[in-house]
């Protein structure tokens, strides 16, 4: 030990800062790797992938964040989004039990600096009308959050 230094532990990450972290990380491997991304992308069934994102050839991957084992035992839902994206992966932060993860998804380890995949998934292609829907759904939200950033003060006549 450094002289100066504390032996006192690190303090604990709030599961909220885990999970920012997490994805941040996440977020940055996808632009890195040459997709765009868009978070919180509702699907059709009612589910909302965290990272939604869409690659040059515009494949999909969607990638959901698990910041501790509690997160990732009480969300068994994962199955759900297979219908929605060409590839799954499941973002953890550095310290989660890898085995959890099972072999159908892929898996990216990520803090807030960046990510890394330590496995791919099967590529599952969806077919060309759902892709299609999809592409349309994010064009649309993101189209839709940029404008309510230009414009915070817009009313929507209906």
């Amino acid at each position: 030990m450094t002289e100066g230094a504390s032996s006192a532990p690190l303090p604990r990450q709030a599961r909220p800062d885990i999970t920012l972290a997490v994805c941040r990380g996440a977020c940055r491997l996808m632009r890195q790797a040459g997709h765009s991304v868009l978070l919180e992308m509702p699907l059709p069934d009612g589910r909302r992938a965290d990272i939604f994102a869409v690659a040059r050839d515009g494949s999909l991957t969607i990638v959901e964040t698990k910041s501790s084992i509690e997160d990732w035992r009480v969300d068994d839902k994962w199955p759900d989004y297979l219908n929605w994206c060409d590839l799954l992966y499941v973002a953890v932060p550095v310290d989660f039990p890898q085995h959890l993860i099972p072999e159908e998804i892929g898996l990216i380890v990520a803090d807030a600096y960046g990510g890394e995949i330590l496995r791919h998934p099967p590529r599952r292609p969806i077919v060309a009308a759902r892709r299609k829907s999809l592409l349309i759904d994010c064009a649309r939200l993101a189209s839709e959050r940029l404008a309510r950033l230009e414009d915070p003060d817009f009313v929507e006549r209906l």
